[in-house]
């Protein structure tokens, strides 16, 4: 048996030890909550009012408007940010991310939930899906509907990522969504809808399992690499490289990818039509970034779908990389994760192939 494996086996056998004796005594498993911000957190003027202040709640008021916490877990809170998605940022990432990494290393810490707005959910997920250093469950969930409204679908949310977070059952399946009674992997999860409660799917990866009212079940192991088997790791990293996403359509210009590679991109993620294609004049932009040593990756505006190598445009002789079945926002953070280790193609290359 290799030693890896042997480790493993012994990380494993302690922590089905420790969660013995924590039923043994009654103790509850601990949950620590971080809270970003997000519509989860928002207040509107009114129960009915559409428009709404992201983030306008803390973390203790969101734990409070859920006393049914405490029969599944023992729950603190922290709060690292109090903003809407849509400007969450690097400098948010790599805080996050970092003071996780701490809690989760606290033994006595079963897991960690996280409250977060929707529009970047799915980046945020991926992100710490490839740096976060446990086995341990980490749990993202909001909401669509602000805290003060009619029939807010935040609270059983939360109730819901927190039961997931002190689930045992949830361990080594790396970061995960849950929303509306689905539980997603980090890895596949889009939002699709502007305001449906409805908005969150996993695509044809499907979902890791389902939740109801904190009972859960589990129907799959994501297959790629993440969490603590990753290689991707950011104690010492305080700032990310710039990566672009550029959005194409009919009668495009190479205008925005010139502008991008002006402006100091050190990568380009191209949303591609169809397979991850674009007009010819953007292709030939391309190859003049490739050339100043901008790393490109096609992906497709679809968010559907595996975007291969060499299929709609000859990958091997441009010299770009195929973001397999990740949407654009997903390669963007992968690429940026990516080129703090290397700027050669061919290994990024592998990079999406295994992550």
């Amino acid at each position: 048996m290799r030693t890896s494996k042997f480790v493993g086996l012994v990380v494993t056998a302690a922590m089905a030890v420790a969660i013995t004796a924590a039923a043994q005594t009654g103790k509850k498993p601990k949950v620590v909550i971080v809270a970003t911000g997000g519509t989860i957190a928002g207040a509107a003027p009114s129960q009915t009012e559409a428009g709404y202040q992201s983030g306008a709640v803390g973390v203790d008021v969101l734990i409070q408007a859920v006393p049914q916490l405490k029969d599944v877990a023992e729950v603190s809170g922290e709060q690292i940010a109090s903003i809407g998605s849509q400007d969450m940022n690097d400098e948010v990432w790599l805080k996050l991310a970092k003071r996780v990494n701490a809690i989760l290393a606290q033994s006595d810490v079963s897991g960690v939930a996280i409250t977060h707005g929707t529009d970047t959910m799915e980046e945020t997920s991926y992100f710490l899906n490839l740096v976060v250093k446990s086995d341990k469950p980490v749990v993202l969930t909001g909401s669509m509907r602000p805290s003060t409204a009619m029939s807010a679908d935040g609270p059983l949310n939360i109730y819901n990522a927190v039961a997931i977070a002190a689930d045992p059952e949830a361990k080594g399946r790396g970061v995960l969504v849950t929303v509306d009674d689905d539980i997603h992997s980090g890895h596949d999860i889009i939002k699709t809808h502007s305001t449906d409660v409805g908005t969150m799917s996993s695509g044809e990866a499907g979902l890791i399992g389902a939740t109801l009212f904190g009972k859960n079940t589990w129907y799959r192991h994501p297959e790629n690499i993440h969490t603590s088997k990753s290689e991707f790791r950011i104690d010492n990293v305080n700032t990310l490289p710039r990566v672009d996403i550029i959005y194409a359509h009919a009668n495009m210009s190479p205008d925005l990818i010139k502008a991008a590679v002006t402006n100091g991109a050190k990568g380009i993620v191209m949303a591609g039509v169809g397979d991850g294609n674009m007009t010819a004049p953007s292709v030939e932009a391309l190859k003049a970034a490739i050339a100043k040593g901008v790393v490109v990756v096609r992906s497709s505006r679809t968010n559907g779908g595996i975007i291969r190598r060499n299929i709609e445009l000859n990958d091997d002789q441009l010299g770009t990389v195929a973001a397999m079945e990740l949407v654009p926002g997903k390669a963007r953070v992968l690429l940026q994760l990516a080129l703090l280790k290397t700027k050669d193609a061919k290994t990024i290359q592998g990079y999406f192939d295994r992550y």
